[in-house]
């Protein structure tokens, strides 16, 4: 595979660039738009991201975990995702990166969501087509959460 396979978002919110960090950033709020996940970090340059929810029984399950590989509060944060249920190999290779960016508009924020290279890691055009559907159910909810 030669082409590359990055999922490009952008979405353009009434708030301001502190209300749409929040919302990427606060557990309270990620558990209500991405499939009831939280998500915990301390935002610190390598050190971990875990996204967690609970399963239907109670048990507490890691969806995604990866490593914070950049932070700039209020603007960017860039990290790995890897998700251990998928039953592929836990290595570098199967790490996709995500990286959500904000700036600040006359009237709101605008937040760009870059994910992937999905190119070289285990089932990549399944994980790539997975997480563009993903985006599509998660952006309106995100909206949702800012009642827009």
């Amino acid at each position: 595979m030669s082409a590359t396979l990055i999922i490009k978002e952008e979405i353009t919110f009434k708030a301001n660039k502190n209300t749409v960090w929040d919302l990427i950033i606060n557990p309270k709020k990620t558990k209500q738009y991405m499939f009831g996940c939280e998500v915990l970090s301390d935002w610190k340059i390598g050190n971990q991201i875990l996204w967690k929810g609970v399963l239907e029984n109670g048990t507490e399950i890691i969806y995604v975990k990866g490593i914070i590989k950049e932070y700039k509060k209020g603007e960017k944060v860039t990290f790995t995702m890897f998700d251990p249920n998928i039953g592929i190999a836990d290595v570098p290779e199967n790490y996709i990166k995500l990286t959500y960016e904000l700036i600040a508009k006359e009237k709101g924020c605008l937040l760009k969501i870059a994910q992937g290279d999905f190119n070289g890691t285990e089932h990549a055009i399944k994980r790539f087509e997975e997480s563009k559907q993903g985006w599509k159910m998660v952006i309106p909810l995100m909206k949702n959460v800012l009642n827009e």
